[in-house]
This record gives structure tokens, sequence and C-alpha cells, in this order.
């Protein structure tokens, strides 16, 4: 039946049983943990970084096809002052979410299955949780916020209406950046990337309609883009409650463990709280900026869009190093932890370079993208020139509190990021911007803070942080 060539083989014990630990080791394999680190942060940051450039689609899409179609009044709304509120809001729960990837990465490279199921229900809930208090936040003070920020009355109606409507979807929004962030800890960059392609390209799809084909404006942009986040939470929560692997979500395990909620609130917090600075700071540089008037917020909106190409490379780059940390902190690899983050600074600066030479030459085709209005354009230009040439000042501000971070050591790096780079800023603007009411003087305040704090984390870095700590014991142990 076999053949007349055909012999049986038969294997050894030993054969067979070097065969299983074969494979066992292959299955075991964790490249973060073990590969060669600078390929390793460029498979994992790549995916995260098209992730983040198609999450920053959703409301540069919306900036785009309205500042095109209905005027640079809804450009202003959309793309500039709801913007600066939408980060400061979701931005502290999307730092909170940094928090619970941490500790997900920790415990998935020590190998803790148990622990990581536990971070993983606790986490969800959080988002859920979160959700639902951005949502009622976000109805209730939208126009109080609004007037707060001196937006004028030209773009009140546009901006009321995106953001109502917009913190509508907000549960969504969480649901999928916290799963993401799970998938992301565990080593899967590639399947967040995958949701928000279909997602972008939904909002960009229903964005067209709603807009240029049914007139609805800006509330047409803004449904558009909670349709498109729902879209997102729901992929991504598919994809947790069909994995076989230790971070499967169990529907019926969903509650809040204390112990994983303090460790999430430990580490996410402070990001958080810094995320939120951030944006408090824009907030008022948001303020400062529409005493200029309406061709200057929308200027400052354009560039926004332009910049977020920086911003969305050094927080993939960001989350890259994190997880890299965690991960192999989790496995007690502290000098692998150290390499990679000189490897992080090293790939930053490159990037930065790279982005902006493209930015510096391209800026007059990118700026046209969102508007034709010469005055506009010639605003934007102007910012992109003086700004650009500072974004190296940031590198260090990026990549020395993600690799803390990812240690457990993000108290510090976030107080010296809010009073280095946000008190600083907003004191800036409000000591000397007074007295000189200049557009450049207000853009000064990026370069001098982004400086001053690099300096503070180098001395925090190499001379009281966790890892420093930990270097000295481990130098004592090998004594």
């Amino acid at each position: 039946m076999f053949g007349a060539g055909f012999r049986p083989r038969y294997l050894s014990v030993d054969k067979v049983n070097a065969m299983v630990r074969t494979k066992n080791e292959a299955a075991q394999y964790n490249g973060i943990t073990e590969g060669v680190i600078w390929q390793q942060l460029l498979i994992f940051f790549f995916p995260i970084l098209l992730g983040t450039f198609f999450q920053q689609l959703y409301n540069t899409a919306d900036a785009m096809i309205v500042g095109k179609f209905v005027g640079k009044e809804a450009l202003s709304a959309v793309g500039g002052t709801t913007g600066t509120l939408i980060n400061l809001l979701v931005g502290f729960f999307v730092g909170v979410s940094s928090g619970a990837s941490v500790v997900v990465s920790q415990y998935y490279g020590a190998k803790q299955d148990r622990y990581v199921k536990i971070a993983v229900h606790t986490s969800l809930c959080v988002a859920i949780l979160g959700g639902l208090a951005l949502l009622v936040v976000g109805e209730i003070f939208t126009p109080m916020a609004l007037r707060a920020m001196g937006a004028p009355e030209e773009i009140m109606d546009y901006a009321v209406t995106y953001l109502r409507i917009y913190f509508l979807g907000t549960i969504g929004n969480l649901i999928y950046n916290m799963g993401a962030a799970i998938l992301r800890a565990v080593g899967d960059s590639r399947r967040p990337l995958y949701f928000l392609i279909a997602s972008c390209m939904t909002n960009i799809v229903l964005d067209l309609l709603f807009v240029v084909v049914f007139h609805m404006n800006v509330a047409g942009a803004a449904i558009a883009t909670i349709i498109s986040q729902y879209l997102s939470a729901t992929l991504v929560i598919r994809q947790l409650l069909k994995t076989s692997d230790s971070y499967k979500l169990d529907v019926k395990a969903l509650k809040i463990d204390p112990m994983i909620l303090r460790k999430v609130v430990k580490i996410g917090l402070p990001a958080g709280l810094q995320s939120m600075m951030y944006s408090i700071s824009n907030v008022l540089i948001q303020a400062n900026i529409n005493s200029f008037g309406t061709d200057t917020i929308a200027a400052w909106a354009v560039f926004g869009k332009i910049d977020g190409l920086f911003w969305m490379t050094m927080d993939a780059m960001g989350i890259a190093i994190t997880t890299f940390a965690g991960q192999n902190f989790g496995a007690d690899k502290l000098d692998r932890v150290k390499r990679g983050n000189y490897v992080g600074l090293l790939m930053s600066a490159i990037l930065t370079a790279i982005l902006g030479g493209i930015v510096t030459i391209l800026g007059p085709i990118l700026s046209g993208l969102f508007t034709s209005d010469a005055t506009v354009l010639e605003y934007s230009l102007n910012i992109i020139h003086f700004l650009v040439p500072f974004w190296f000042t940031y590198v260090c501000v990026n990549v020395f509190p993600s690799t803390l971070r990812g240690v457990g050591d993000a108290l510090v790096p976030m107080l010296l990021v809010c009073i280095g780079t946000c008190v600083l800023r907003v004191t800036w603007i409000f000591t000397v911007g007074t007295f000189v009411h200049d557009l450049m003087v207000t853009l000064v305040s990026y370069p001098l803070s982004w400086s001053v704090t690099s300096i503070a984390f180098l001395i925090y870095y190499y001379r009281f942080s966790a890892i420093r700590k930990l270097t000295k014991l481990q130098k004592r142990s090998a004594k």
C-alpha cells in the first residue's frame, strides 16, 4: 500500500524528547526579551506608528473635509479648539491605559498567566467606567469649557455641535485604546493596526457621505467619527474573546481586582496626569492663540495636523520602548532595558531628522491639503519654519520617561514633564507673552520647555532613577 520502496522509520525516545523540547522552546521564545534590540523595536514600532497614523487620521480627515467643503470657521472649530479639549479629557484615560499596558507586559514577560488574566479584566472595566464618566463630563461642560478658552463666536456653534456628538463615542474610543494597549503589551502590535485601518477607512467614507453628499456639516463629521470608534472597539474585543492565550477575555470574569487596580493606577495615573497637564497647557496656549483671530487659529489648526506626524512617531516609539522595558524588566533583564533606552534615543533622533526634512520641504503642499486661504497658508508656513527645527529638543523628553515607566518608575518622570514642560510653558506665555503680544513669543515656549525638561531627565536618569538604584543593587550582589 505504501509502495515497494517504503520502509517505516521509528524514532528513538531520546529523539522524540529532543523534538518536543525544541518545539516547546520555540513556542516560549519571546523576541522582545531575547531578540536583537533594534530589530525588535522596529518590528514593534512600525505597526504602532501606522496605527497611530490612522488614529490621527480620524480628526485629520474631519478637519480636511470640513475645511474644504464647509469653511475656515468649521476648520477652526474641528481642527483647533475642539481637538485641544478632546486631547485633554481622552488623553487622561489613554494615559491610564498605558499603566495597564505596563502591568500586563511585566506579568507577560515573567510568564505569570494568572495575573495577566486578572490585569486584562481589571483594565477593561476601568476603560468602560472611564468612558461613561467622560461622556457625562463632556456633555455637561462642553459649552463652558469653550467659552473659558475664549473661542470666537463665529466658531462656537460648530464647536459645541461637534464635541457633544463626539463625546457619545468615548466609550468605544476608550475600550479600543485599552484593548489595543493589552495586545501591544503581549507583543501584538499588528492587529490594533488592522482594526484602526478598517475604522479609519470607514470614517473617511462616512465623512464624505455625511458632509459632502448629505451636507450635514460638522455634525456629519462627528457622527462618522463615533461610528468608526465603535467599530474599532468591536474588533479589538472580538480579538480578545477569541484568543487562546493568557490575555483571553471572559465577559463573566469582568471585575476590578483591587491589587491590580492599584498597580495600574500607580503607573497609569502619572501618565494620565502628564497627558492632562500637556493638554491643560495646550488649552491655555489655545486661548492665547485665539486672541490672534480666526486666521491664526486656522493656521495653528493646520500646523497641529502636520505636527501630528512628529507626535505620532514619538508616541509610537514611546509605546514600543515602554513595552520593551516592561517585558524585559519582568524577565529580570535590566541590562537589556538600559540598552533598549540607548537604542531608542538613537532611533528617535534619526526619525526626527527624517520627519523634519520632509515637513520643511513639503510644508506648502501639506498645508494646502487643509485650506486654500492665502493668509492661513502663510501663517501656517511661518509656524512650521520656526518650530520644526526644534523637534530634536523633545527626543529625551519622550524616550527617558518611556523606559522608566516600563520599570514602574512613573511618578517623578511625570512631575518632571509637568513642571519642566507644562508649567514652564504656561508661565512663559503669561509673563513674557503678556508684555509682548506676538505669535512668535508664544511659539518660543515649546523649544524652551523641551530643552529644560531634557536636561532634567538626563540628571534624574543617571543619578536618581529606579534604574540607577537597581544597577547599584546588581553591582553589590555581584561582589
